[in-house]
């Protein structure tokens, strides 16, 4: 039976009505121009651009996949979200290039810096890495919340999981198909209200079962709650090295995350995803001017601090009650009578909290919520696709194309999108837990992108010559571990051991993504080096090194000390959260 009660309902049905309303509002303004749907008109407040960047980021991977491994990993997973720094970055020293460049994309931004070639190379990375995590692993999570809540249900022969993510996706898709950017933004600043809401209410409710914070600690060990410990392998002296196995040295161990490669590889994939990824910077690059696309990123670093404690400690509080038989259902989701958490059955931790700890009415808000999240993630990524392939390709290809034909064409992409999505899912399922498949995959894309934006933006000696080559080496060593990686996932194939398929599928994704991220660098330079220098004058204002003292005087012009100083809170409070969770 279902586990929601009427009011529940009630609540469900009055969020779809103010969400759908608010994108019919949207809808009826119009969407004569690219810039229109794709940019929002570029009229985006401050406070928009923030929660629509927050709404975003937090889905699938947080309500799913981060509270699942907050029950299986403790805090361990704290380093991504931890990462409100990174915009911090976005906002101080790349918005001034992306809003003085006035592009509608990332890919866009890196043909004004370096060429054509390179702009249709990072187009191709990704479309394909928001097909392989956002958009799959999205629809998956939606199935994951429904099967959990609904588990009776069914339709046409599909169970509540398959019918639960149709429907995420045609909710969702319907208001993005015709309302672009403008409605994902505005609904996205409603959503993060109900999510942040009900997600706060998770984790009050969970430590009232159990019996408060002190509680918690005491049953799940101290382990959990340190941001290191739990990645140090066990029994190990050595722990940088990349491998264990049976006590001595060899290719890999068990444990997930070994504390070295997070250290190093955690800030590259923060800084790739929150200051050079289409998903994310297209907020920004709706705000009217820089000082709106600053305090934004500014508002979404003070939220960003936000899910450690409302994702990853009800993760915490599901395996406590499980582990202590307290709420028996939970024992057995989890545990399945046995002594031992089950980790396939981890990323159910968030729903199953929702389903057996809150009282009818509050289930309904967190129900609420978790769709909102849902949605937004979807919201954001359809339409970040359909700007990709539309700018970066179809106006390409067709540059006498009219604006209402630009709209049509992002419309049917994002369609497209959605059914490549769909075919990945049994990937996803097969694998050991759906935040662990986003970071490995993310792991294996990022570097060469975070190199290219970066090493463009503060050396202006970087040429095309050597963008293009980066991006070409580190994208063909990503898609080589993802190739070896999909059978054992897909088909649970597996390699001789000791062979050298074996070893490539073994190593740790952070050590993969390490060694990705220093070829590229490498590349990138000599090649650079060796070819002729690039046209400065074509490339004002896009470095460092270029950026005339009128350009410098106008950005300045837009700080504000209220800016510093919120932007030092930040940084103090990941320093307050480092320190509690390290022990």
């Amino acid at each position: 039976m279902s586990t929601l009660q009427t009011v529940d309902w009630l609540i469900i049905a009055g969020y779809f009505a103010l969400i759908l309303g608010l994108a019919w509002w949207v809808i009826k303004k119009g969407q004569k121009t690219s810039t229109d749907y794709f940019l929002a008109g570029r009229h985006l407040g401050w406070f928009i651009v923030g929660a629509s960047i927050f709404a975003s980021n937090i889905g699938s991977e947080h309500l799913v996949g981060l509270a699942g491994s907050g029950a299986t990993d403790g805090v361990a997973m704290a380093h991504y979200e931890l990462h409100a720094w990174c915009l911090l970055v976005l906002g101080w020293v790349m918005v001034p290039f992306y809003m003085r460049s006035k592009v509608f994309t990332m890919p866009e931004f890196l043909e004004r810096r370096f060429s054509p070639a390179a702009r249709t190379v990072l187009s191709l990375i990704s479309l394909v890495a928001y097909v392989l995590t956002k958009i799959a692993v999205g629809i998956f999570a939606g199935g994951i919340v429904f099967s959990v809540l609904l588990p009776d249900v069914s339709l046409f022969g599909m169970d509540s999981f398959w019918v639960g993510s149709i429907l995420v996706i045609l909710f969702t898709g319907i208001y993005t198909i015709l309302g672009g950017l403008r409605a994902v933004a505005y609904t996205e600043t409603v959503q993060t209200i109900i999510l942040v809401l009900g997600s706060v209410l998770v984790t009050i409710f969970g430590l009232h079962a159990l019996g408060g914070w002190s509680e918690l600690r005491a049953i799940a060990g101290s382990e959990m709650f340190n941001l290191w410990k739990p990645l140090v392998p066990h029994g190990m002296a050595s722990t940088w090295a990349p491998v264990k196995e049976a006590g001595r040295m060899a290719w890999y161990f068990n444990d997930n995350y070994p504390w070295l490669g997070m250290l190093f590889c955690a800030p590259i994939i923060g800084l790739w995803y929150w200051t050079t990824d289409q998903y994310i910077v297209q907020r920004a690059l709706g705000a009217p001017g820089e000082r709106e696309a600053r305090r934004g990123s500014i508002a979404a670093a003070f939220l960003k601090l936000l899910p450690v404690f409302i994702f990853i400690i009800p993760g915490i509080i599901c395996f406590a009650l499980a582990k202590t038989a307290r709420i028996p259902v939970l024992h057995q989701e989890l545990f399945g009578g046995g002594n031992a958490i089950i980790r396939d059955q981890a990323q159910k931790a968030f729903p199953l909290l929702v389903a057996h700890v809150l009282p009818a009415g509050v289930r309904g808000i967190v129900v609420a919520g978790l769709l909102a999240a849902l949605m937004s993630s979807l919201a954001g990524v359809f339409n970040a696709s359909s700007t990709l392939f539309t700018m970066d390709f179809y106006s390409r290809l067709r540059p006498g194309a009219s604006q209402q034909q630009l709209v049509w064409i992002g419309r049917v992409a994002t369609g497209v999108m959605v059914l490549i999505g769909l075919a990945w899912i049994p990937v996803i399922q097969g694998g050991k837990g759906l935040y662990d498949y986003l970071q490995g995959v993310q792991a294996y894309l990022a570097p060469p992108i975070f190199v290219v934006f970066f090493l463009g933006v503060f050396s202006k000696r970087m040429n095309a010559k050597g963008c293009l080559a980066a991006l070409v080496t580190g994208f063909a060593l990503g898609i080589f571990r993802l190739a070896v990686d999909t059978p054992v996932k897909l088909f649970h194939a597996k390699y001789a051991e000791g062979s050298f398929f074996w070893i490539v599928n073994h190593i740790f994704f952070q050590y993969y993504s390490l060694l990705i991220f220093l070829v590229s660098v490498a590349v990138m330079v000599v090649v650079s080096k060796l070819t002729a220098e690039p046209p400065y004058e074509k490339i004002q204002g896009l470095t460092f090194a270029t950026t005339t003292e009128e350009q410098k005087r106008e950005s300045r012009a837009t700080w504000s000390w209220g800016d510093v100083v919120a932007s030092v809170l930040v940084i103090l409070g990941i320093l307050a959260a480092y320190l509690y969770f390290t022990g």
